[in-house]
């Protein structure tokens, strides 16, 4: 009797990914929606830093990751120019201040916040095109020095706005 739902729970298993397969748009886990017949590359330009406040490593970080998340999550070959799809920008703000004041009248929390101008070209389909600013925030204790607690911020917030820019290019839902 087990053999039989074992059987079943295996031929649903595999019409599900037959039905799957044979579709021309990919629809993943991740959220991707792009059809592969028609998107193949993808090209992403690195992002300079335009904030007057600066921490060095960010910008390598939030470039890579970028370039990570879509080569993890998609398809698609990332090319140097003439892609069909286009991620261009710079990111334009990275500052903090103070979140929440204690029973003193002291900063207790402070608040990081970094911003993405991004460029979105989808020269397959123009209509999907956009430019838009993303923001992503973190808070620590204001006891904390901003040193100690600086890499674990900004590669959470990298992670992100990578999530944020990767769902409006190619989400389409």
């Amino acid at each position: 009797m087990a053999w039989i739902s074992k059987y079943i729970r295996f031929a649903l298993v595999a019409m599900v990914m037959a039905t799957i397969s044979g579709c021309k748009v990919s629809y993943s886990f991740n959220g991707a929606s792009i059809n592969y017949d028609e998107t193949k590359t993808i090209q992403i330009a690195e992002f300079p830093i335009r904030s007057s406040y600066v921490w060095g490593p960010m910008g390598p970080m939030f470039n890579n990751q970028l370039k990570d998340q879509f080569a993890n999550h998609t398809k698609l070959e990332q090319v140097k120019r003439n892609g069909d799809l286009k991620l261009e920008g710079e990111i334009v703000r990275y500052e903090q201040r103070n979140k929440a004041v204690s029973a003193e009248g002291y900063s207790a929390m402070t608040e990081l916040t970094m911003t993405v101008n991004v460029r979105f070209t989808n020269n397959k389909r123009h209509e999907q095109d956009f430019e838009q600013q993303f923001s992503a925030s973190q808070s620590y204790e204001t006891t904390q020095s901003l040193n100690s607690v600086q890499e674990e911020l900004v590669t959470q917030m990298v992670k992100d706005l990578c999530d944020q820019i990767f769902n409006k290019a190619v989400a389409n839902w």
